[in-house]
C-alpha cells in the first residue's frame, strides 16, 4: 500500500490570521528559553486571545545584537464580520501582554522585528514603551530604532515598530495511533520535520484535545470532538468515527506565513509520522467548511 493509502481522503480546514514575527535575545540560554516558553505558553486564540510558537533558535551571528536568540511568532484571529482595524487593535493589545508579562520581566532581554516584508507596522510605544512611565526614550541601536524602557535591572530594549502581516492559522492533521508509544514518537518526529520548514510554528505541540466548532457549552468555547474520542467508541456506537485498532488520536496544529509554507510543513510532518510503527492512519479536522476558508487536501500533499 502506498503512503496515500494510509491517509484519509479528506481535508484540513484553516483560516486567515494576523501574525508578527520577532527575534528575542538574552545574555544566557536559560533566560532566553524561559522568555520563549513563557511568551508562547498559552495558545488561546479560541477564546479571543493570542497564540504563539517558537519558530527557530538563532546563534550569535544571526541576531541584531550578536547574542543568542529565538524567532517567535504571535498570532491573532480576524473577525470577518468587523473591520480589519478592530481585529488588528485587539491583536496589538494581546501582543503587548505577552511582551510585557513574559519577556520584559526577564533580565537583559531584547525584542527586534523579524518581518521585513510586512503589511503594516505596530508602534510599540503606546502599550510597551510606556512601561517606563514616561521615562522611556528612543535611540538607534544595531541600525534599528529602539525604545529603551528603564526598569530595575536595566534596561529592556524593544524595536519601536513591529511588522504584522496576514497568514494561515489552524492547519492540522491527526495521527491515528495504536499505542501510547506511537503517540509520542510520531508526534515528536512530526514536529521535528515541521520545524525544518521556515516560517511555521506549532502552538500546541502534540495536542491531545482536538475540538469542534459546535458545542453544548458556548461559554467555554470549543469542546471535545466526541466522535473521534476513543474512550467514547462503545458508548457512541455508530456515531463514533474512530477506526478499529485506533486508541489514540493526537493532533498537530500548524500556523504559517503563507498557504504554501503551511502545506510544505504539513507534508513533512505527515511523512515523518507515517514512518512510525503503531501509526494506523493520518486524518484531519474537517468541519464541512464551518471553520475556515482554506481547505488543504491531505492526499494532494503526498507523492
Amino acid at each position: 500500500m502506498t503512503k496515500k493509502g494510509f491517509v484519509d481522503d479528506t481535508y484540513a480546514e484553516a483560516f486567515e490570521g494576523i501574525y508578527c514575527r520577532v527575534v528575542v535575545t538574552a545574555d544566557d540560554e536559560e533566560t532566553l528559553l524561559n522568555a520563549a516558553l513563557h511568551a508562547t505558553a498559552t495558545p488561546s486564540i479560541v477564546i479571543g486571545r493570542i497564540e504563539g510558537g517558537i519558530e527557530k533558535w538563532l546563534s550569535e551571528k544571526e541576531t541584531p545584537d550578536k547574542r543568542k536568540g529565538v524567532v517567535l511568532q504571535f498570532w491573532g484571529g480576524i473577525d470577518p464580520k468587523k473591520p480589519f482595524s478592530e481585529s488588528l487593535k485587539k491583536f496589538e493589545v494581546e501582543l503587548s501582554y505577552r511582551i510585557r508579562q513574559d519577556i520584559l520581566v526577564k533580565p537583559f532581554t531584547a525584542v527586534f522585528d523579524a518581518l521585513p516584508k510586512a503589511l503594516g507596522r505596530i508602534d510599540m510605544m503606546e502599550r510597551v514603551g510606556h512601561c517606563g512611565d514616561g521615562y522611556e526614550w528612543v535611540e538607534n541601536r544595531h541600525g534599528r530604532e529602539v525604545i529603551v524602557v528603564p526598569i530595575m535591572v536595566p534596561d529592556f530594549i524593544i524595536e519601536r515598530f513591529l511588522g504584522f502581516a496576514r497568514g494561515v492559522m489552524g492547519a492540522n492533521f491527526w495521527i491515528m495511533c495504536q499505542t501510547k508509544e506511537a503517540v509520542m514518537e510520531a508526534g515528536t518526529k512530526a514536529l521535528e520535520a515541521i520545524h525544518k520548514v521556515e516560517g511555521v510554528v506549532t502552538p500546541f505541540g502534540i495536542c491531545s484535545a482536538g475540538s469542534k466548532p459546535e458545542t453544548r457549552y458556548p461559554w467555554i468555547g470549543p469542546t471535545t470532538n466526541h466522535p473521534f474520542c476513543p474512550s467514547l467508541k462503545e458508548r457512541l456506537g455508530k456515531e463514533s468515527k474512530v477506526p478499529e485498532g485506533v486508541y489514540y488520536i493526537p493532533e498537530i496544529v500548524i500556523n504559517g506565513v503563507s498557504l504554501e509554507t503551511v502545506k510544505k510543513a504539513m507534508k513533512a510532518g505527515i511523512e515523518a509520522a507515517l514512518n512510525v510503527q503503531g501509526v494506523m492512519k493520518i486524518s484531519a479536522g474537517n468541519y464541512g467548511g464551518k471553520l475556515g476558508d482554506y481547505k488543504i487536501y491531505l492526499r494532494e500533499l503526498l507523492p
